[in-house]
């Protein structure tokens, strides 16, 4: 609570300098960098009754000061700057465009009751928890159990937000967003069960502040699961937001330059395209035999091992990246371990035959670890942008290099591994494509999730319900989270499509290492300002700027 009230303190003192500042004294990166801090600052909000303040009469009296930043934003004479810096600019108003969206529009706080969830017991595997959280959350995932009087000082703490965020929400949520609710309450669900596992860790310590934090924590998130069950049934509206504001939000927040339209055409295109590529792939592999899945735990971990050496090998010996020193400890907890095969999800049914595909999408693991070993040297790229903004990157860019890897040779020697990279391209379009109609509001969220469990091959999403009712309720939360798997390859193969061009006409050849090792130090970024920064072509943003009302 002390850090939420200096950060508000903070902001205030912020906001003073960067409205004392003349737009002719501030056309420097400097100004530009305290701006950004400044932004930061007016974005985590004040706080009430030790939670984040999030009641409709706070947002609207902040509004009139998110208006005068953003004012400020444009007054910048940017056309000299360098093209990185101009990069900044974007990323800045893409952010401040996400504010404003959320006021406007997606509103979680008041639509999603799973906002209020407070504990996370996982670390994101891309740069911030996918979908809107509050400004306080648990990173239960962060402790190292028997907790140390420290850590149990810190978690005391952090408990203390739960009580009052709970009771806050029961004020601000008057959506009337019928799915949103209904899934979120699952949420809401665990993490009662959450509390009372860490409440039995810790029923030996003889703490008598973590005891009756953990209980008030359990005692009031229960009382909002009964509130939000109660409220259920007077919640008749529709979850989406619709084609209009989803193709804004996309173009002027996460900036893919597509509209709802292009990406129901692409994701239907990728759709195809893997259908007919895992059926070519399967004629082509009849005459070998077919993969097994291992049978038990020792099985698993050797197969594992072996597949990881393999990985990291080929990505060092066949110059496809650079691999530093902490790609292999980066991945090693992630490596997985073995699950019975009644209780398998898709992704593990595919990891149970061959891990290899998905340790290529866990390139996520390489870039979250660049960003704590090697920081981008921007300071506005420095942290996880906000809004999920970084979806098109981050997931684009781990389900491009499964079939960049794979076309690059890492399955040469076991072709039949092809066939998974196809059905894991298969299973993201599928579920992608279901959550556009769903935001629409021309499918309901399960009839979305039909979708995506009968068009993935295999039946593979056929298996445990749980995957699936967490994805679509994700992507119903998070609008284009579902698609940027598939929009942000697309964007990806467009920038090297376009990167290897200009390369050819200056009489170079093309290294994909050399493209690999450039997109990884221009950072976490909408993909289409990486594709600006790797090939000066700026055409994308162009167009998405000047559609914009400003």
């Amino acid at each position: 609570m002390k850090l939420l009230k200096f950060l508000h303190v903070y902001c205030l003192f912020c906001l003073s300098l960067a409205f004392s500042v003349s737009a002719e004294e501030s056309d420097d990166l400097q100004s530009f960098e305290n701006f950004f801090s400044t932004w930061r600052s007016f974005e985590s909000p004040p706080v009430l009754n030790g939670a984040p303040d999030y009641t409709q009469a706070t947002f609207d009296t902040r509004y009139l000061t998110f208006q005068k930043l953003k004012s400020r934003l444009f007054s910048y004479k940017t056309k000299e700057w360098t093209t990185e810096e101009q990069i900044d600019w974007h990323i800045v108003r893409a952010e401040m465009n996400g504010f404003d969206f959320n006021y406007r529009i997606l509103k979680p706080w008041q639509r999603d009751p799973a906002f209020y969830k407070s504990v996370w017991t996982y670390k994101s595997d891309v740069p911030a928890h996918e979908g809107p959280t509050h400004h306080s959350v648990i990173e239960l995932w962060s402790y190292q159990f028997p907790l140390n009087q420290t850590d149990q000082a810190r978690l005391v703490e952090e408990l203390t937000v739960i009580p009052a965020m709970n009771e806050q929400a029961k004020t601000n949520l008057t959506g009337n967003a019928r799915e949103l609710w209904i899934a979120g309450i699952r949420d809401i669900q665990e993490q009662v069960m959450v509390l009372q596992d860490t409440q039995k860790k810790t029923e030996s310590y003889s703490a008598a502040e973590l005891k009756k934090a953990l209980t008030q924590a359990i005692s009031s998130t229960q009382s909002f699961v009964s509130w939000l069950e109660a409220q259920s049934d007077l919640k008749t509206g529709p979850s989406g937001i619709g084609k209009d504001n989803y193709t804004w939000y996309q173009q002027n927040v996460h900036l893919v330059p597509m509209s709802w339209e292009d990406e129901v055409r692409l994701l239907q295109r990728e759709l195809d395209r893997a259908w007919s590529s895992l059926k070519l792939e399967e004629h082509r592999n009849r005459n070998l035999p077919k993969l097994v899945a291992v049978k038990n735990q020792e099985e698993y971990q050797s197969l594992a091992t072996r597949s990881a050496k393999k990985f990291l090998a080929f990505l060092d010996e066949n110059e496809i990246v650079t691999v530093p020193d902490y790609f292999e400890p980066a991945l090693k907890p992630h490596l997985g371990k073995y699950v019975p095969e009644d209780k398998r999800h898709f992704f593990y049914i595919g990891s149970h035959f061959d891990p290899t595909p998905l340790y290529s999408h866990f390139y996520h693991w390489f870039e979250l670890a660049r960003m704590e070993k090697s920081p981008n040297s921007r300071l506005i790229r420095r942290e996880p942008l906000l809004y999920n903004i970084f979806d098109s990157r981050n997931e684009g860019t781990a389900t491009a290099v499964e079939e960049i890897f794979m076309h690059a040779g890492l399955y040469d020697d076991n072709p039949r591994v092809r066939e998974i990279v196809w059905i894991m391209l298969a299973q993201r379009a599928a579920r992608g494509l279901g959550s556009l109609y769903a935001h629409a509001n021309i499918m309901t969220m399960e009839e979305a999730g039909k979708i995506h469990m009968n068009w993935t091959p295999r039946g593979w999403m056929k298996t445990e319900p749980d995957l699936l009712i967490f994805e679509q309720h994700l992507y119903l939360r998070q609008p284009g989270y579902g698609t940027s798997y598939v929009t942000g390859k697309y964007l990806l193969d467009k920038a090297l499509s376009v990167y290897a061009k200009n390369q050819e006409e200056q009489g170079n050849d093309f290294k994909l290492k050399e493209f690999l090792d450039e997109l990884n130090r221009i950072g976490s970024i909408p993909i289409s300002l990486g594709h600006w920064q790797l090939t000066n072509d700026k055409t994308d943003i162009d167009k998405l700027f000047s559609g914009q009302h400003h």
